[in-house]
């Protein structure tokens, strides 16, 4: 037994087993958050996933595929599914205006997830510069360094309008020069998120043109991530920085069949691009993932093609799903005003940031922590109130974040029960305040 104590002793290993390049990201806003709001949370405002069903036609294709084929319940093409790589290869056509190769300029992902993973380990090198448009999805900079990069941030900065009124993410813009001094020799890629998570940001075409004039003068690629692209209120218009000029050959744009048509579980995402990009993703998806579930892209691809007969009609579920969601929007907009947190209206995507520097006497301090304010509030209306919600300083870098703190983000993409049960929840807190 003593000798088989000391071998045990012995076969333990004492040499670190974690990977050098995993230092320093291993932490992750959701694994806290998640448990926090499985635990406390009446109403769940934090994540962003629809708690609405999915589109008629979309479940009514996977059950097509389910019971279709045999064949459909197999590996299909590596890179994306025959079906749907055309379908998609059609609607960008259409919305880049230039011929797409299907199997050539489109490749299929797990999710946008994988589609970003990919871009990053296939087109950033050691060393190389990325520069990182702040706030960002929390993703792109533990990415950026597994692939051996190094992010350089640069923030979008707030102008809050001078006429009282509510500020819109349209309010927050780049500094032109500030952007332009980010860009050097050491510079491979930027990552341009529009509309953007977490502040509902669409940049418009002349912000558009200030990131592709810098990207045409130094040589740089440009990931842009338009998960996004569909969702987008008030008669704006999503612009694809892959069609502007000279944007095409150094641009991949990233989709999600998840936000597009509200089935985040199904993880089917894509690729667009030029070849001479995406030969490099193809080698980083074979060599990894290599294939995505086939029913789900052939319920995707069908869901495609239903929308391309109905492309910019009112029977459009993209015409449709935005029109719905701009009237949810509006809807915690104004729950919010009520209760004095000042939403920032987002002009796309399904979240809304809210100002709570009027809150702070309502969350006590915690001892001999230096927990951000918003970090602290997120946390005590979720344990005190049961509305879960994000702190928005988890969307920026180190540096910065300390400047965001009096911020959070709520997800309005869910059912009408769920945001009236997020609205009472905020009205008997704003009477508890009053009475108090």
């Amino acid at each position: 037994n003593s000798l088989f104590f000391s071998l045990s002793l012995q076969a333990k290993m004492s040499r670190p087993v974690q990977a050098r390049r995993l230092e320093g990201i291993d932490k992750n806003i959701w694994v806290d958050f998640v448990k926090l709001a499985a635990a406390y949370s009446k109403v769940n405002l934090g994540q962003g996933f629809p708690d609405f069903p999915a589109p008629d036609f979309l479940t009514e294709a996977f059950s097509r595929a389910l019971s279709g084929s045999h064949m459909l319940h197999q590996y299909t093409r590596a890179f994306g599914h025959p079906p749907l790589v055309k379908v998609l290869a059609q609607l960008f056509e259409k919305l880049l205006g230039r011929d797409l190769d299907p199997m050539t300029n489109v490749m299929v992902t797990v999710g946008a997830y994988q589609a970003l993973f990919c871009c990053f380990q296939a087109l950033v090198d050691e060393g190389d510069e990325v520069i990182i448009i702040e706030p960002f999805f929390d993703c792109y900079e533990p990415m950026v360094k597994m692939a051996g990069g190094t992010p350089v941030f640069v923030p979008l900065r707030p102008n809050p309008p001078k006429d009282g009124k509510l500020m819109s993410s349209a309010d927050w813009q780049l500094d032109p020069a500030e952007l332009a001094s980010k860009f050097s020799e050491r510079t491979k890629a930027i990552v341009l998120n529009s509309p953007n998570n977490p502040l509902g940001k669409v940049f418009s075409r002349g912000e558009l043109g200030l990131i592709a004039e810098l990207c045409v003068k130094h040589d740089v690629l440009c990931i842009s991530d338009e998960v996004y692209e569909w969702l987008v209120y008030d008669g704006k218009q999503h612009t694809r920085i892959a069609s502007l000029e000279g944007m095409w050959d150094r641009t991949v744009t990233v989709g999600s069949a998840g936000k597009t048509f509200s089935v985040t579980g199904w993880k089917v995402g894509w690729v667009v691009g030029p070849d001479r990009l995406l030969q490099h993703l193809r080698t980083v998806h074979q060599n990894s993932v290599y294939h995505c579930a086939t029913i789900a892209q052939e319920a995707v691809a069908q869901g495609f093609q239903r929308e391309l007969t109905l492309y910019g009609k009112p029977q459009s579920y993209f015409v449709q799903l935005p029109k719905e969601l701009q009237q949810k929007r509006d809807w915690l907009v104004q729950s919010l005003d009520g209760v004095g947190m000042k939403p920032i209206i987002p002009e796309g995507t399904y979240f809304l940031v809210a100002d709570i520097s009027q809150f702070k006497s309502d969350v006590p301090d915690v001892p001999n922590s230096d927990e951000p304010y918003d970090y602290r509030f997120t946390k005590w209306m979720v344990k005190n109130k049961g509305l879960a919600a994000i702190p928005l300083s988890a969307f920026y870098s180190e540096a910065h974040k300390n400047n965001y703190t009096n911020f959070i983000r709520f997800c309005f993409a869910k059912e009408e029960s769920t945001l009236k049960a997020a609205s009472d929840i905020l009205q008997k807190w704003k009477q508890e305040k009053t009475s108090s």
